[in-house]
């Protein structure tokens, strides 16, 4: 697992070994980036279910300016300080150990609008998709955000959250990607 393109191209990065997590693989990643844009202009990205936070990193790495990345697992959690720690991202990657469905009572404290939404938590775990309507009933999205979200090809997500709806949505095996905006 690598990042695919921008300041940190071509860097290494670490996943937590054994069935806890479940990276995504390059090939996703940077199709997904292509559908989302290649390149940002600043902005403030979330990752629920950081696993590795690869997501966060590319999308650092691509121009974000801050990332956020959620995941309640201890070992997890370690490996993402690692991969920050390599990418030199300190001071703009805030870790939160905890679990996903506090995010947006803790994003709203920091009193931020989130451009960039990663959503993938365990394919087993359908009801986790729904954190994406909570967020934005809670009027954490940039008016411009864009909401990803990772899964099982066979599970079907709905058509919208709030006032963003589904644009995209595209299978690699037995992976899917939807994609939301306004």
């Amino acid at each position: 697992m690598r990042i695919i393109a921008g300041a940190k191209k071509g860097l290494r990065l670490k996943s937590l070994e054994g069935v806890h997590t479940r990276p995504t693989l390059d090939k996703v990643k940077e199709s997904v980036f292509n559908m989302i844009g290649p390149y940002f202009n600043g902005g403030i990205v979330v990752e629920l279910f950081g696993g590795s936070g690869a997501l966060s990193l590319e999308a650092l790495s691509r121009g974000a300016e801050k990332a956020y990345v959620f995941e309640k697992n201890r070992k997890a959690c370690a490996v993402i300080r690692s991969n920050v720690e390599k990418c030199q991202y300190d001071e703009i990657v805030h870790i939160k150990q905890a679990d996903a469905r506090n995010a947006s009572k803790i994003l709203q404290q920091n009193n931020e609008k989130i451009d960039l939404l990663f959503i993938d938590p365990p394919y087993a775990q359908n009801e986790f998709y729904q954190l994406g309507e909570k967020i934005a009933d809670a009027g954490l999205l940039a008016e411009s955000a864009v909401i990803v979200c990772e899964h099982d090809h066979k599970t079907e997500l709905p058509e919208s959250y709030g006032e963003f709806r589904k644009k995209k949505s595209s299978k690699y095996g037995n992976i899917a990607i939807s994609i939301y905006e306004k």
